[in-house]
């Protein structure tokens, strides 16, 4: 249940109603109230002074709701990009799939400017599924992504793996990612929840859109409402591809979810040759986002070779995505 108190309430009386209600959410500077656990008989006989208006939610759905916020939300992306909200902005967000070495991520992140991308995204600690696979650099990889932001002024997003170095990512990083395999820690959704950063959900390739949704909400009933769902691909019975992204899904986000939504072409697909028609055609979906992973050199990439496009690549599938956006009422960032 969500309960909009009148605004004639102070923050004080908002704290107190909450605490008494055990309200497992405020929203800071609102007057908004999730509540699980009591019943609707007893608040209406105790608050009803007090209380504007409430809502008896019938899905898991609860702050990512348009019964809770009737717009997507607007957020903004370290310096100063907004993504969701009236923006109507597509944003671009392009880099490796790890930092590799200084002169790797430099070469990502000049191209970056080079085009007008304003954020960066590579991985320092992968959650790979052999133990055998590169599992990035860690910390040094942290330190070379701060160098790339200081130099290039570019918005940094990486990804968190688990709960030994979710401290260091979010001391580092403009935008926290939590990856499909992290999707189901709950411990690192709660800590998310207390971050006060941008945070980049990704689904999970076995996950529903219900489960998906119940993931951000650990997030938002944590006190932090900057969230971005990410789509990346669910695995079918199709072999021939990665996964296969699921538009169908992101079209049901869009309808119900209040939360901004981008997509990861490069995931779904596997393969980079066709990254560039998935890429035009989440556009033409009227997305948030785009995250594409680019490397100087694919061949050599130390993950994820097969997916990742070449500068030359990048730079032609970018020149197509202006028209794609402007026929769906978007702008490209």
């Amino acid at each position: 249940m969500i309960i909009h108190l009148k605004e004639s309430i102070e923050e004080h009386e908002a704290k107190a109603i909450a605490k008494s209600l055990k309200a497992i959410h405020i929203a800071n500077g609102t007057k908004h109230i999730l509540v699980t656990s009591s019943s609707l008989k007893s608040i209406e006989d105790e608050y009803s002074e007090k209380i504007e208006e409430f809502f008896v939610m019938d899905t898991d759905m609860q702050l990512s709701s348009y019964k809770y916020k009737n717009e997507v939300r607007e957020i903004t992306l370290g310096k100063g990009v907004k993504i969701g909200g009236s923006t109507g902005h597509t944003v671009v967000i392009g880099g490796p799939c790890s930092v590799e070495s200084e002169e790797q991520i430099t070469h990502s992140a000049d191209l970056m400017v080079e085009l007008g991308i304003t954020t960066l995204r590579a991985g320092c600690y992968k959650p790979r599924t052999s133990p055998y696979s590169f599992q990035g650099m860690g910390v040094e990889g942290l330190k070379l992504l701060d160098k790339m932001r200081m130099k290039f002024g570019l918005n940094i997003i990486t990804e968190v793996r688990d709960s030994t170095h979710i401290d260091e990512v979010i001391e580092y990083a403009d935008i926290v990612q939590i990856g499909a395999k992290s999707m189901y820690d709950h411990g690192i959704l709660r800590r998310c929840g207390k971050a006060r950063k941008p945070i980049l959900l990704k689904r999970g390739f076995g996950t529903t859109l219900q489960e998906f949704v119940q993931a951000a909400e650990f997030i938002l009933s944590g006190g932090n409402d900057q969230v971005i769902l990410c789509e990346r691909g669910i695995r079918t019975f199709e072999t021939k591809t990665r996964f296969t992204l699921d538009l169908c899904g992101v079209a049901y986000l869009k309808e119900h979810c209040n939360l901004p939504i981008i997509l990861d072409p490069s995931h779904a697909i596997g393969y980079a040759y066709g990254v560039p028609d998935l890429a035009r055609a989440c556009v033409a979906l009227g997305v948030d986002g785009l995250l594409i992973e680019v490397h100087p050199e694919p061949k050599v990439a130390k993950s994820d070779a097969s997916q990742q496009l070449n500068h030359d690549e990048f730079r032609e599938l970018y020149k197509t995505l202006t028209p794609i956006a402007q026929a769906a009422g978007r702008k490209i960032i």
